[in-house]
């Protein structure tokens, strides 16, 4: 005990805890000299110690008004240097020091524990008031909170504290439905969901209404106290690192079965949200992604905005409204609105089985087949950020409907450097030609072996042209990928889900074309050649455009999801240019890819 009480770093509690322990150690007969001996040595370290000691100096240092935090949100402004440095490591060795530096667990541990210091709400600063028991001996809590800009609702009215409120089905109390994260409600620690709301500022809400109790809280000023009795279970909510891409925009105003419009975010198509708590089957709380607001907003949970599109379809086809573009409907009753509990984000997707499939004239692309286009209906994709690496080089894929200019890009893109862009060599199972090499123009294989790979799922894309099998082979993506070429593509669409895989990393660029006017314009001017009529050379027909933008619309439709970049090919020159700088910023830029891609 001496070393102990000699040494003035070690907490006082402590050490109290440690003589206690010690000094009873006769009067603990379960407790081994194992365990004893365990116990003892953890009192004593100088690890613990010194955690107490930090704890201590923030709950002491939190009573200084002087004490305040310059940055709540560090963790997220590492990202954006990590996003800044990304483009410059290969110009400066300093930057490249840092870049490594600033993702490094421990600087990123210690940044983490950085902002949970400094996002506990120490103000406003309230009296210490006691518990209080009602003549029934049920414990009574009160909690005041200062006033602010933050939804407390029950049907959607007044901003006020950051929770949502509701009436109990078996009891009729007004209870505390939700806690918004990072709202004041949060931030206290005070008030927790299913707490019994008793008082709002001395007025009884015995048989009021949410919305009634809302009232109260619009004509309240500044501190407003709540008469609470607790509920059973306490636990807070563990804030999750969940980030996801939107695939449909969102407007909490316009939304019909939100418990509270105030309390909504909106967000559109593509934006990355933060999710932060899906406690709650139907609505999950979450920030847009660097967005500096700290109180969460609440979001349509994945099966509750599955159901919600299938309930819409359903009902447009009841009522006699049809969308050529959309090739099925999917056929789940929906008695009600009633979602099921998810808790998985991130969807397997489809395998890709274009087998059967046959090209009518265009060599390597697959027939449309609506079979195999089964619609999804994508609402939320699980994301992290992917860091360019030294020597590894994602695949490009270039899609769009025939006759857009996929092949030209490609084209022009080769012919800038030779040494670093390539594309794979097409199997077939036709006989070469005079002059043909093996693996030079194509891999002669036999038809059986071609069939053999096609029902193995070999071939991402494959065909038959005049009795012959052509097809892209896997492998060849791979092996160029692995030798430190860019590889490039430009498949039919339905590859897009064999070629999407962890492995690839494909970055996918959907070329769009223009309205009609500008497309029949600009291909005239151009003389673009048909590539619907391999016999003639001929320039495009109105039908042959109208059939282009036909077909782009439904593969927005089908596949929009699985774009990473849309390039609408207007002018050749500026869609050519738009596509070397969206290659640049794969290679150069970290960019959000589905998470089991980094995992």
């Amino acid at each position: 005990m001496t070393a102990i009480m000699e040494n003035t770093n070690w907490d006082p509690a402590l050490s109290k805890l440690l003589n206690s322990l010690e000094e009873n150690k006769t009067d603990l007969p379960t407790c081994t000299d194992e365990e004893f001996g365990f116990l003892s040595d953890l009192l004593r370290s100088k690890e613990l110690n010194a955690l107490v000691n930090v704890h201590n100096k923030i709950i002491s240092n939190a009573k200084d008004d002087k004490f305040f935090p310059v940055l709540s949100n560090s963790m997220d402004i590492d990202v954006e240097v990590l996003d800044l440095l990304a483009v410059r490591t290969h110009i400066s060795e300093d930057c490249k020091e840092l870049f490594h530096l600033l993702q490094r667990p421990h600087i990123q541990g210690l940044l983490c524990a950085h902002d949970a210091v400094a996002q506990k709400d120490y103000y406003p600063r309230l009296p210490e008031i006691p518990l209080e028991v009602d003549e029934d001996e049920e414990t009574i809590k009160i909690v005041q909170l200062v006033k602010s800009n933050e939804p407390l609702c029950g049907a959607g009215v007044e901003p006020i504290v950051g929770a949502t409120i509701k009436t109990c089905e078996e009891t009729g109390k007004i209870v505390i439905a939700r806690i918004m994260l990072g709202g004041a409600a949060d931030r206290s620690g005070l008030i927790h969901v299913g707490d019994e709301v008793c008082e709002v500022n001395g007025i009884s809400v015995e048989g009021k209404t949410p919305n009634c109790v809302l009232k109260i809280l619009q004509n309240s000023e500044g501190t407003i106290t709540f008469k609470i009795v607790p509920a059973d279970s306490k636990s807070g909510i563990r804030e999750s690192k969940v980030r996801v891409r939107a695939h449909f925009s969102y407007t909490a105003a316009d939304d019909r079965y939100i418990p509270c419009k105030e309390a909504g975010l909106d967000f559109v198509k593509g934006d990355v949200l933060h999710i932060v708590s899906q406690d709650d089957a139907y609505w999950w709380q979450a920030r847009r992604e660097g967005d500096r607001n700290m109180r969460a907003g609440l979001i349509p949970s994945r099966a509750l905005q599955e159901r919600i599109i299938i309930l819409e379809r359903q009902q447009k086809e009841k009522n006699g409204e049809t969308d050529n573009i959309s090739l099925c409907s999917v056929p789940v009753p929906l008695p009600a609105l009633c979602p099921r509990p998810q808790t998985s984000l991130h969807a397997s997707p489809t395998k890709c089985n274009l087998q059967g499939l046959k090209t009518k004239k265009i060599m390597y692309d697959a027939a449309e087949n609506d079979d195999f286009d089964r619609e999804e209906i994508p609402t939320y994709e699980e994301v992290a950020k992917l860091y360019p690496r030294p020597g590894f080089y994602r695949p490009i894929v270039l899609v769009g409907p025939p006759g857009v200019g996929r092949n030209e890009l490609k084209r022009r893109l080769v012919a800038t450097d030779p040494e670093k862009y390539r594309t794979p060599i097409p199997y077939t199972s036709r006989p070469p030609r005079p002059g043909e090499i093996d693996g030079k123009e194509y891999f002669f294989v036999s038809r059986e072996k071609m069939e053999e790979d096609i029902a193995l799922l070999k071939l991402i894309e494959y065909g038959e042209y005049k009795g012959n099998l052509y097809g892209t082979s896997g492998e060849s993506v791979k092996s160029l990928v692995n030798a430190g070429y860019v590889c490039l593509l430009s498949p039919h669409y339905q590859a897009l889900k064999m070629l999407r895989t962890p492995q690839l990393k494909p970055f996918v660029i959907y070329v769009k074309p223009p309205r009609f006017d500008i497309l029949k314009e600009t291909r005239n001017e151009a003389r673009a050649r048909s590539t619907f009529d391999e016999t003639n050379s001929r320039g495009f027909t109105d039908e042959e455009f109208h059939e282009m933008i036909h077909s782009a619309d439904r593969i927005e439709f089908l596949y929009s999801h699985l774009f990473d970049e849309t390039i609408v090919n207007a002018d050749l020159s500026m869609a050519f240019e738009q596509l070397v700088g969206a290659i640049s910023r794969v290679e150069t830029e970290p960019l959000w890819v589905p998470a089991s891609w980094v995992q």
